[in-house]
């Protein structure tokens, strides 16, 4: 059984120290939490692990149904922690994520304090040049010059910031590209997945719909032989009836005239067709067994 490896450890907290931020020193105690657990879970899995190697061992040696199950249930343990292991590294690795967001959010929020600090200590040195030029500057031109000089000042800090606004677009089209092709393979894993399952789910819907049409098949033999064995036996037991008839009809003929042998004969043939008659009734009456096998096929579907 392969072994789970854990995922790094998170980052250092001097990012903390650095920009001070809550949301990051939280994220970070999560992960180091998390990479604590995933440690445990690895212990855990190499324990499962060495037990159900022995186990494995001891039933190869020992065949004996408890050595067997004793095996499978290490076997199931050993795989039941490696898929915790395997989601603890999972969470692990969303909350090392997470820490390299609020670090970059904490690095973005400085570099734009940063930023702007700078902007107002550019703003200050300009103020403080153009009031020194001024003081240089001839009184009647100076409305004028301090026009000219704040419009130019505008106009570089106007530059600057279109520039920065760029950078910042081009870095999140970056990651929108990323991200949707990660979504685009997690939709196509999915897609492959339920794939499968309805291939498995079509098999054993044809292997049942196998089964029980054959279990049909086999209850209409069975009725359709007990038809004829009922058919059989009634028309025995017709024939047997007429049989013990005939000679008391012959008897009957010797001592009546010959003019009313006709007459005789003509009843004992229709007692005899009265008792073959109830053989046909009887197979009429086995003959709708047939009809049981659609519904075993109802119940089977």
């Amino acid at each position: 059984m392969a072994k789970v490896k854990a995922t790094k450890k998170a980052p250092a907290k001097s990012a903390v120290k650095k920009t001070g931020d809550a949301a990051l020193a939280k994220a970070q105690a999560n992960a180091a939490k998390l990479q604590k657990a995933a440690a445990a879970a690895n212990k855990q899995l190499a324990a499962a692990q060495s037990k159900a190697e022995a186990a494995k061992t001891k039933a190869a040696k020992a065949a004996t149904a408890t050595n067997k199950k004793a095996a499978v249930r290490a076997k199931a343990a050993a795989t039941k922690q490696a898929a915790k292991v395997r989601e603890t590294n999972a969470k692990l690795k969303t909350a090392e994520n997470n820490v390299k967001a609020a670090i970059a959010a904490a690095k973005a929020k400085a570099a734009a304090e940063a930023a702007k600090k700078a902007v107002e200590a550019r703003k200050a040195a300009a103020a403080a040049k153009a009031e020194a030029d001024l003081a240089k500057a001839v009184k009647a031109f100076a409305a004028n010059w301090k026009k000219k000089r704040a419009k130019a000042d505008a106009a570089k800090e106007a530059a600057r910031a279109k520039k920065e606004n760029l950078k910042r677009k081009i870095a999140a089209k970056k990651a929108a590209v990323k991200a949707k092709a990660a979504a685009q393979k997690a939709a196509a894993r999915a897609k492959a997945a339920a794939k499968k399952r309805l291939a498995r789910e079509k098999a054993a819907a044809r292997r049942a719909a196998a089964k029980a049409k054959a279990a049909a098949k086999r209850l209409a033999l069975r009725e359709k032989a007990a038809a004829k064995k009922a058919a059989a036996k009634a028309k025995a037991a017709a024939k047997k009836a007429t049989a013990k008839k005939k000679p008391a009809a012959k008897k009957a003929v010797a001592k009546k005239p010959a003019a009313k042998k006709a007459a005789a004969k003509k009843p004992a043939a229709k007692k005899a067709a009265a008792k073959k008659a109830p053989a046909k009734k009887a197979a009429a009456k086995k003959a709708p067994a047939k009809k049981r096998a659609p519904r075993a096929k109802k119940a089977a579907k």
